[in-house]
């Protein structure tokens, strides 16, 4: 080891505390460092000689100082064995990559360079701790020439101490530590260095508070460490410090002149970043839903549901209220907004384009609108998670910008269609690039005329239907859609909420370009969707009461009402209203011994969402109920056909699949307090549907069943388990 300092002896002494390590050597140009190494048995052995020190290693780490690491290798080149890999731990990693080729030569293949992001402000060896890298990111940025073995060794040793290990390009590392490392330390040093020489500066520093202390903490960091790396990197710090001070500059403007909205929206963007910091070393605009987590749900044999309560808000129109508030002139305020990924992705989307967007908290956001015309190109790729309704929506919006726009999303969203939005928006002019496959990731190029289309919908989608009207905004002339049969109509009742004129005749809807949107309030009732699973749930255990509170009974969503109705469901809707443009109703559902049907294909269209749960309740029909003319169910998030018929399968339910939906033999037949299903293990999928169905099903079941994978859940529905277990369920969420 050479340089006994707190990063590379609090590395040892991790790999000490596994046994990782045999004989220890050290060197460092303090003797009293070597001896205090060797009095704690944090080394073996030091020498004063450094070629000597390295002669026969297997692993050379080299942690001092970044301008010093020159001087170093040509020290220990005479001692290097042929073998010998070599690793550093420094913070710039371009300059290190130099010295190594003019030492060592420009295709040496044993050394690994390398970055651990931790530290403290103690240093030394008595600062030493074998801790300190658990669970914090090491970056490795091998190069083409970077030998495999030497490769795997090093990211051994650092996953050894329980390091998380990422690789990362060379030059790409030094730009992204410049601005999350580098630039925040000078900052901290000229700051304390600012105020240190005021004149006040007894009273600033007698009164200092924690935000301060915070924030210049780290100018306690060793000086001469910190000299060397702005050195190193120069390049990448200017260009960083120019950056912030020309946005310095921005902020200090629109103070002075009382531009609030301006501050806001510095201030809202922010803290969204800050708190998904880890992303921004990775360049996403968005974090991936719950990714950070395994969640499985053991779901134990329950009774009856019982209360009054309301379920989170429409996730739906949710999406709408942030895309058509930040399009429309003045500020919308929103109330019940679903604090779900999908509905945060959109609204993430929004502020990445230069909206300002206050919230959401508890359900309240506040957007200032920029007009039709007033987005900005975001900064990188849009990210939008699990999110195909944000993607698809997006697509007709960002058609009719005059920027470039790319948008990815996570593994499962990277599987579905995208082809069905691209086709009718190049039929209207708009160049659009997708996968292999028309898969995302999806390219929308800007600055194309539209020209207004009729377009005949090949299959009922909401989404396809609402991205060509939403593309019909700034086309030429008239759009208009016509669907096959009826899907959700979010999209045309906002867009009338928000002022402007759509034309609904039967099943075609037309829109003109050239109107404008005006800001409006908007309360975000229930999401029948979510209601769905209480529905069920409620419907097939015995004894069961509940309320459901201010739900959405949109004509285009309530298909699980009148399929669970047919099905002898004992359900009353109360107190029916309309809130925004939006009918809603309090809905009671009691339990009822349930009948198999077939499922009207008129149906089909107006609870695509709810099948998942509808086939726990086929299972607990007395009869066979079969579903037809439900293909799109093969390309959700999941293929949920297959995902659901596999689940009851292991639960011991006699259900198969079909090419457009499934035959399924309820077992309701042996009365409501008997078990319909066993206990098993559920594959989700990562699909959030999936998941909250079969812990419907532990109403009836025998045993516990394991639902695996349901960190999505909190994609549609955060705090379901919380809620359905004050509903009478009991169900357990277990991380890792």
């Amino acid at each position: 080891m050479v340089g006994l300092g707190l990063i590379g002896c609090s590395w040892v002494k991790g790999l000490r505390s596994q046994g990782c390590v045999g004989e220890v050597v050290g060197y460092d140009r303090n003797l009293d460092s070597m001896q205090e190494a060797l009095r704690t048995g944090l080394i073996d052995d030091f020498s004063t000689d450094l070629s000597l020190a390295v002669q026969a290693s297997d692993l050379v780490i080299i942690s001092v100082p970044i301008l010093a690491v020159r001087q170093v290798l040509e020290d220990m080149l005479p001692g290097l064995a042929a073998e010998t890999v070599l690793t550093d731990v420094g913070s710039v990693k371009g300059s290190v990559a130099a010295d190594v080729a003019a030492v060592l030569g420009a295709d040496f293949p044993r050394f690994v360079l390398g970055h651990p992001i931790a530290g403290s402000e103690r240093s030394g060896v008595a600062a030493a701790d074998e801790h300190l890298y658990v669970r914090h990111k090491v970056i490795l940025t091998p190069q083409a020439h970077t030998e495999a073995r030497a490769l795997a060794l090093v990211k051994s040793a650092w996953q050894a101490v329980g390091a998380d290990v990422e690789e990362m390009m060379v030059a790409h590392h030094d730009e992204v530590l410049a601005a999350t490392s580098h630039l925040p330390h000078l900052l901290a040093y000229s700051l304390v260095d600012t105020l240190a020489n005021s004149h006040e500066n007894k009273e600033i520093f007698n009164y200092a508070a924690g935000g301060f202390r915070d924030f210049t903490r780290i100018a306690a960091s060793s000086p001469v460490m910190w000299r060397d790396i702005f050195s190193a990197n120069k390049g990448q710090v200017l260009k960083t410090l120019d950056l912030f001070s020309h946005d310095l500059a921005f902020l200090r403007a629109a103070i002075e002149q009382d531009d609030t909205t301006t501050v806001m929206g510095v201030l809202t963007r922010a803290k969204v970043a800050r708190d998904h910091f880890s992303k921004i070393l990775a360049r996403r605009a968005y974090v991936d839903p719950m990714k950070t987590a395994s969640v499985n749900y053991l779901a134990s044999p329950a009774g009856a549901l019982t209360g009054s309560f309301r379920v989170p808000g429409d996730k739906s129109i949710s999406h709408r209220s942030i895309m058509l508030g930040s399009l429309a002139n003045g500020t919308t305020e929103v109330t019940g907004f679903l604090e779900g990924e999908d509905s945060l992705a959109t609204l993430q989307a929004f502020r990445d384009m230069g909206v300002v967007i206050e919230g959401p908290h508890r359900g309240r956001v506040t957007i200032h609108g920029v007009g039709l015309h007033g987005l900005q190109a975001p900064p990188n790729t849009l990210y939008l998670g699990n999110s195909g309704t944000s993607m698809r929506l997006l697509a007709g919006l960002m058609a009719g910008q005059d920027f470039d726009v790319e948008m990815s999303g996570d593994e499962s969203l990277s599987k579905r269609p995208m082809g069905r939005v691209a086709d009718p928006l190049r039929l209207m002019g708009a160049v659009v690039d997708t996968a292999e496959g028309g898969r995302p990731p999806l390219k929308v190029h800007g600055a194309n005329k539209l020209q207004g289309i009729h377009y005949d919908l090949p299959m009922a989608s909401a989404q396809v239907k609402s991205c060509v009207l939403l593309a019909g905004l700034y086309a030429a002339g008239e759009t208009s859609v016509t669907e096959p049969a009826p899907t959700r109509d979010h999209t045309e009742r906002m867009l009338k909420g928000f002022g402007y004129d759509v034309q609904v005749d039967g099943s075609t809807v037309r829109i003109q370009s050239g109107g404008e949107l005006t800001a409006t309030n908007i309360d975000v009732p229930s999401d029948i969707s979510s209601a769905a699973f209480f529905m069920v749930g409620a419907s097939i255990a015995e004894g069961s009461d509940i309320t459901l509170e201010h739900v959405g009974i949109n004509p285009t969503r309530i298909g699980v009402i009148n399929i669970l109705k047919a099905m002898g469901g004992n359900i009353e809707v109360l107190n029916e209203r309309e809130v925004g443009g939006e009918p809603v109703a309090d809905i009671r559902i009691r339990s009822a011994q349930l009948k198999g049907i077939h499922i009207p294909e008129d149906q089909v269209p107006l609870a695509i969402d709810e099948f998942p749960a509808l086939f726990v309740a086929a299972a607990c029909a007395e009869g066979e109920t079969v579903l037809t003319g439900a293909e799109e169910l093969r390309v959700k998030e999941s293929d949920r056909i297959q995902a659901m018929v596999d689940g009851l399968v292991a639960l011991g339910v006699d259900a198969r699949g079909t090419e457009d939906g499934a035959r399924i033999q309820g077992k309701g037949g042996q009365g409501m307090a008997e078990a319909v299903f066993g206990s098993g293990d559920i594959v989700t999928h990562h699909d959030h549907r999936i998941a909250m169905s079969f812990a419907m099903a532990s109403l009836r079941a025998a045993g516990v069943i394991r639902i695996l994978d349901c960190a999505n859940v909190a994609t549609s529905f955060p705090g379901f388990v919380e809620l359905s277990n004050n509903a009478g369920l009991n169900i357990e969420a277990k991380e890792g």
